[in-house]
């Protein structure tokens, strides 16, 4: 017998994945995505009863290959053990790490002005070797073994430590390559040669490209998807104490945490 007011209706775990992705964000971090941070949102997110989807919203310049990687295994193994379907929102931008985020998902939707892709790896740094020199400072470095300071700033930059720099940039960018291939290989729509660049484009350009599915934002969606009864349930940090938020320590890495993204969010344009 089929009593109406007995049936639940569908329930949609919102789970937003924004800011920098480093593996020290977390904790009492206001903002951010780590491995450590995420793991008991996704689990919680997943956890839900009567659950008929997950969707992603992602808002991310990108930052650490490795978390941006366990994170989106995460979601993977947790969508393929309880058969849900995930979808990510992109809001600004899932560009580079936040792009390998996006690709967790079944299916990616963004905004015509969203910005996505930007797969490709980066390292950047300073030379400083004539600023010790310069206020009278003699540096004393002494290493056991040979390439112990590889890159090292206050030295002038040697061309096999470039070389060798090379090769982990590249080998990371593959890995980062097959990560795509894997979660979108059929719908891409362009030559590798194009999309693996490194270059980033519009939501609109994006799904032409076959680096999204189509335009749209997280509301339509979820009414489109699973109904206009669905419950939406939101996953989200729950934040420190107030005694805790007011130690100065944090202060200082959350400044420096709110630098780096800054600089994140400015290669982008945004």
């Amino acid at each position: 017998m089929n009593l109406p007011f007995l049936s639940r209706p569908p329930r949609v775990a919102l789970l937003r994945l924004s800011g920098l992705i480093a593996a020290r964000t977390g904790g009492f971090t206001p903002s951010g995505i780590s491995a450590a941070s995420m793991a008991p949102l996704i689990r919680r997110a997943f956890a839900l009863r009567h659950l008929a989807g997950v969707v992603l919203v992602v808002n991310s310049p990108g930052g650490s290959p490795v978390q941006s990687s366990l994170v989106a295994q995460r979601i993977r193994r947790l969508a393929e053990e309880k058969k849900v379907p995930v979808i990510a929102c992109v809001e600004d931008a899932a560009a580079s790490g936040g792009y390998w985020l996006a690709c967790a998902a079944d299916e990616i939707v963004a905004d015509p002005a969203s910005i996505l892709g930007s797969i490709g790896v980066i390292s950047a740094g300073f030379g400083l070797s004539d600023t010790l020199s310069r206020w009278g400072v003699e540096r004393r470095l002494h290493t056991a073994g040979a390439e112990k300071s590889f890159m090292d700033p206050f030295r002038p930059e040697r061309p096999e430590d470039v070389a060798r720099l090379r090769d982990l940039l590249d080998e990371l960018h593959e890995t980062f390559k097959d990560w795509v291939r894997a979660r979108r290989g059929p719908k891409l729509k362009a030559p590798e040669e194009e999309l693996f660049t490194g270059r980033f484009w519009t939501g609109k350009q994006a799904v032409a490209l076959g680096l999204a599915d189509r335009l749209g934002e997280a509301s339509g969606e979820i009414k489109a998807r699973f109904g206009e009864k669905a419950k939406v349930v939101p996953i989200g940090a729950r934040r420190p104490p107030w005694p805790v938020r007011l130690l100065p320590g944090l202060s200082a890495d959350a400044l420096l945490a709110a630098a780096e993204e800054r600089a994140a969010w400015a290669r982008l344009g945004l």
